[in-house]
C-alpha cells in the first residue's frame, strides 16, 4: 500500500468517475487511515453502525474505497462485519482488553529484555530524546478537565516503541505495535479518570531509568506495573 495523502493533498475523485487504477490505491489508504484514526480516537464509538454513505459524505471519498477501507479494518479487529447488514465498529470489553493486556506484558517484556541486552548507546540516546520530548508534552490539551491531546499521543507510542526497537526481532515489532494500537482505544476510556489519579510523566522516568542501568528485571518489572495501572481505572469504566 502506498503513502497515504493528506486531504488537501488531492481532490477527492468518486471512485466511479476516476480512470482505472488511478488514485484508487491513494484514495483507500486516505480512507483507511481516518477511519483507523477516528476509531482508535474514540471518536467512532465501539458498537457504532458504519453506514456507508455516511462515511463517504465525512471523508470525502468514494463508495468503493470505504468499502475496501473497511474490509482492512477488519483484519485489524477495528471493525466487524455484520452479516448482510453492513459494517460496525467492534465492541470493548473488560474480558478482551485483560486477553490483550496479557498478550502484550507477554510481547513487550521479551522485547525490552532483548533490548537491553542488545542495544547500544545510539539507542540510550534514542531513549533518553523520546523520554524528554514526552515528558515536554501535556497529557490534556485542557488543563480543567481532560482532552486527548493528539501530539502526546504520537510521542507517547514513540517512546514505548523506542524502548523495544533493538529487540532483533521486526515481527515482534510488528505485533507490539498492533497491539498498542488496540490498547490506545480501550484507554481512551479511562483517559478522564487515569489522567488527574496517575503521574504518568514519572512512570515513564523511572522505566527510562532503569533501562540506561541496563537493569532487564526492573525495566520489565515497571513496564508491566505501568500497563496494569490503566487495567485499574479502565475495568471501572467498562464495569460501570
Amino acid at each position: 500500500m502506498g503513502d497515504p495523502l493528506k486531504i488537501s493533498d488531492a481532490p477527492a475523485l468518486d471512485d466511479a468517475n476516476a480512470p482505472d487504477g488511478v488514485g484508487s490505491e491513494s484514495m483507500t489508504s486516505r480512507a483507511y487511515m481516518r477511519l483507523r484514526e477516528d476509531i482508535i480516537s474514540g471518536e467512532l464509538e465501539p458498537g457504532r453502525k458504519l453506514k456507508i454513505e455516511e462515511l463517504r459524505r465525512k471523508y470525502d471519498v468514494g463508495t468503493s474505497p470505504i468499502r475496501e477501507a473497511l474490509s482492512l479494518l477488519t483484519s485489524d479487529h477495528f471493525v466487524e462485519r455484520i452479516d448482510q447488514r453492513g459494517f460496525r465498529v467492534s465492541d470493548v470489553s473488560a474480558q478482551e482488553f485483560e486477553e490483550l493486556l496479557k498478550t502484550r506484558c507477554w510481547l513487550e517484556e521479551r522485547a525490552l529484555r532483548e533490548s537491553i541486552a542488545n542495544g547500544s548507546p545510539e539507542w540510550e540516546e534514542r531513549v533518553v530524546l523520546a523520554n524528554y520530548r514526552l515528558s515536554r508534552m501535556p497529557r490534556s490539551e485542557a488543563s480543567d478537565h481532560f482532552v486527548a491531546n493528539k501530539e502526546w499521543e504520537a510521542q507517547h507510542k514513540h517512546f514505548h516503541m523506542t524502548l523495544i526497537s533493538e529487540c532483533g526481532s521486526s515481527m515482534l515489532l510488528k505485533f507490539c505495535d498492533q497491539l498498542y494500537d488496540q490498547a490506545i482505544r480501550y484507554r481512551q476510556l479511562s483517559g478522564t479518570k487515569a489522567y488527574p489519579a496517575r503521574d504518568i510523566a514519572e512512570e515513564h522516568s523511572a522505566i527510562c531509568d532503569s533501562v540506561l542501568a541496563r537493569d532487564a528485571d526492573l525495566a520489565a518489572d515497571l513496564l508491566v506495573k505501568h500497563y496494569r495501572r490503566t487495567s485499574k481505572f479502565l475495568s471501572d469504566e467498562l464495569n460501570d
